[in-house]
């Protein structure tokens, strides 16, 4: 996995070919909504994306291109879960739900981070998933300032695991995503996004 999706070696032709698809499904699916979640806010969303048979089935092909050396998927609450359920199955490894706090009966691993209103945690069981050593792809819909997936990084550090790339479907302009995960988790950890937006 490595940051420039144009130019990443180890892709293939399926899905040099899914990207391309995936960018043109985006592009005319994708339904812009000013305003949402409040004044000033262009909400970019891309459930219509999901829900077209080919968007989806480009988008899932396309968030693996690159993709090597992979044990586990994990996806984040909660349209984390619809992708990383997917891009597991098409690189052929076991998918890990990484879930809002509260949601997982204990015990489980939780971590509580800061965002730009308040705090927010995660989880994952603690019993019976045995990840540590395993290499992890961390799978979510969007790249915004970053502070989740650094989060979920270091949620599945604390189990042992280690996260070995971020692939998001869109990276928001404008928006420090990148940089937070390179300073949380180093320069090593590459970020893959479909697109930008």
């Amino acid at each position: 996995m490595v940051t420039d999706a144009e130019h990443l070696p180890g892709g293939d032709e399926t899905t040099e070919r899914a990207l391309a698809r995936a960018r043109q499904a985006i592009a005319e699916h994708a339904r812009l909504v000013a305003d949402f979640p409040k004044p000033g806010i262009a909400f970019k969303d891309l459930t219509p994306v999901l829900a077209d048979p080919v968007g989806l089935s480009s988008v899932v092909t396309a968030l693996t291109h690159g993709c090597t050396e992979v044990d586990l998927v994990a996806g984040i609450d909660a349209r984390g879960f619809l992708l990383g359920g997917a891009v597991a199955r098409e690189l052929n490894v076991g998918v890990l739900a990484v879930r809002k706090g509260g949601k997982l009966p204990p015990p489980v691993h939780s971590v509580t981070y800061d965002l730009e209103y308040g705090t927010a945690s995660l989880e994952i069981p603690a019993s019976d998933i045995d990840i540590a050593g395993q290499r992890v792809l961390l799978v979510d819909d969007v790249l915004a300032t970053g502070g989740t997936a650094v989060a979920a990084a270091d949620l599945l550090a604390r189990a042992g695991a280690h996260v070995v790339g971020v692939a998001v479907i869109m990276e928001l302009d404008g928006l420090p995503g990148r940089a937070t995960i390179t300073e949380g988790l180093g320069a090593h950890v590459p970020v893959h996004a479909v697109t930008t937006g």
